[in-house]
């Protein structure tokens, strides 16, 4: 009972102090601050009376690591909440979560609308993937509400979203969109790994489910692969539970403990990339070698007011191109970075700079882009290496 007081006092802390205690009752593990890791596969029961509610939805005793486990509950449970969400559930990776998501909502003949600078693998798995099983998609580009409201059919069972968009960093209103989308009886997912929780939660705009991918910034230290979907509608959560003890991405217990670990800074961390990402995109912003910056946080962001609505600020990751668009300019750049390596990925402690390759139907406006993500290495250290790789 003690503990369920504090859990709920934990509940309307600030954002930081839920990180570091929310869903956690110490006292039952004897009293240690770090929760333990249960890597076990399988739970035994003291009574076959017991055992033969197992299956019964809501059934306290722990089963099979595949359908839940005593550490990634306590990570769940966290994010549930900083989403704004009633439940949540942890999957090996950030496509495992996309995947069970959308499978969880469309069948042979659904329609599906998408913004159309997503997640490269994302739209492989709709144009690949489902559409060996009937499931149509329509791309659209852009950040207007009416586009999308326009190319939803009477057929359409998903619009799915990314507010900022991959590579061009668009920012579509989440609101008029989800909106629209319900009224049609259309469900809405938003993948929130570039903002986190800490910077936008899309529950609160009307979108149905939200997905992760935790190994950027929820981990924050590249050194686990995971993912998370986050709902309220308790339907949506049988939906979704089923496709994870089904398909078996589960997340590990490990796994689910380097989670937790990362959240209990992710604000702290998240303020420094915002710190550092604005930095850079206004270096290069104004720098004559510079044709174009693609960051939100700019006030001369096409998307800067619809930003300033719905995100509570910006994390590091950003999208640039050269004045020079040759591919030997752009591989020269990134060679002569000293701070920022050259690799995929995100929202870890390091800064990284890659070419980033249009998705086939959806044009960078014709040009060659950079993603930058700005770890968390002092801001002037990360300002001297992109300034000397320019007028180098």
């Amino acid at each position: 009972m003690l503990w369920e007081k504090r859990n709920a006092e934990h509940e309307a802390c600030s954002f930081e102090t839920a990180c570091v205690h929310l869903g956690e009752d110490r006292h039952a593990h004897q009293g240690a601050t770090s929760p333990p890791i249960y890597h076990a596969s399988t739970f035994v029961y003291p009574e076959a009376a017991e055992f033969a509610h197992h299956g019964v939805p809501d059934n306290l005793h722990w089963d099979y690591t595949r359908v839940g486990n005593p550490t990634t509950a306590i990570l769940e449970a966290k994010i549930a909440h900083l989403e704004r969400g009633s439940w949540a559930r942890a999957f090996g990776s950030g496509m495992g979560a996309i995947s069970a998501a959308i499978a969880a909502v469309v069948r042979t003949g659904s329609h599906v609308v998408c913004t159309a600078r997503c997640y490269g693998p994302t739209r492989a798995l709709l144009d690949e993937t489902l559409a060996r099983f009937g499931v149509t998609t329509s791309y659209v580009g852009g950040c207007d509400p009416a586009a999308y409201a326009a190319a939803i059919r009477d057929d359409t069972a998903l619009v799915y979203l990314e507010s900022p968009t991959s590579a061009t960093f668009e920012v579509p209103p989440i609101a008029p969109i989800a909106a629209a989308a319900r009224g049609r009886g259309a469900l809405t997912i938003l993948d929130n790994s570039w903002a986190s929780p800490y910077f936008q939660n899309p529950l609160e705009h009307g979108c149905d489910l939200v997905a992760h991918s935790a190994t950027k910034f929820i981990g924050g230290h590249s050194d686990v692969v995971a993912g998370i979907v986050v709902g309220r509608c308790q339907d949506l959560k049988k939906r979704v539970l089923r496709e994870a003890e089904l398909l078996g991405s589960v997340l590990d217990p490990f796994a689910a403990w380097l989670l937790i670990r990362g959240l209990r800074t992710l604000a702290l961390r998240m303020e420094q990339h915002q710190r550092s990402g604005l930095a850079l995109a206004r270096l290069l912003a104004g720098h004559p070698k510079v044709r174009q910056v693609n960051h939100p946080g700019l006030a001369t962001s096409p998307c800067h007011e619809v930003a300033g609505r719905q995100l509570r600020g910006f994390s590091g990751v950003f999208g640039f191109a050269l004045r020079d668009q040759s591919e030997g300019a752009t591989r020269q750049f990134l060679d002569r970075l000293r701070l920022f390596h050259i690799g995929v990925s995100w929202g870890g402690h390091e800064s990284l700079a890659i070419e980033m390759p249009s998705n086939p139907g959806a044009p960078n406006d014709g040009l060659h882009l950079i993603r930058m993500h700005a770890g968390l290495e002092s801001t002037d250290d990360l300002v001297k290496d992109v300034r000397q790789a320019l007028d180098s």
